[in-house]
């Protein structure tokens, strides 16, 4: 099985295009594959599904959609990685259909670093209490809150709301973060 690391981008957090939650299947390592709970290692260019308990295991899935990450749901907050899952035609899949659909799977890893954690410069979402600094071209990029990232952070999300004139007042740079609450309030560090 191949699966692609990218980060995960969604308008909102209800399904959008043709994403949608995996359907309810038979449920344990190998009944579907990647279902939610179940494990994968790392790999150099490819993740494979393995129990949770085996010494290659290196990630767990928090959550799992059919469709294109880029139509789809968004990841929970501490999702630390997407692994986006292409269709395959196999002998042994989850159904006995013989295909694996199209989908992405929200990933935390089993130990840390958590880069999805707030502060932890990374994850495939801006969250409240994460870090960022000036890409330029009115961008932002996440960093790490400690200094240990390739970038220093210049500003930290405190809040999310609705609209920027909820923020607080000491709010120098407004965040876009999608969601139900799209607005980041962010103050220098």
């Amino acid at each position: 099985m191949a699966a692609l690391l990218t980060g995960c981008h969604g308008p909102a957090d209800a399904p959008v295009g043709n994403a949608r939650p995996t359907s309810v299947r038979p449920s344990g390592y190998g009944a579907q594959f990647l279902a939610v709970g179940e494990c994968s290692s790392f790999g150099t260019t490819s993740f494979t599904e393995v129990p949770c308990a085996s010494e290659r295991a290196a990630a767990r899935v928090v959550a799992r959609y059919d469709g294109a990450g880029t139509d789809g749901p968004r990841c929970p907050p501490a999702t630390d990685f997407v692994l986006h899952i292409s269709q395959q035609r196999s002998q042994g899949d989850e159904d006995g259909d013989g295909a694996i659909p199209q989908g992405y799977a929200c990933m935390r890893n089993l130990e840390p670093p958590h880069p999805g954690d707030p502060g932890g410069g990374g994850g495939p979402r801006t969250i409240p209490g994460d870090c960022v600094y000036d890409s330029g071209d009115g961008q932002v990029r996440e960093t790490a809150c400690d200094g240990s990232g390739q970038r220093k952070p210049q500003y930290k999300v405190t809040t999310a709301v609705t609209d920027r004139a909820l923020c607080p007042g000491p709010t120098v740079l407004y965040v876009q973060l999608g969601g139900k609450r799209p607005v980041g309030c962010a103050r220098p560090v």
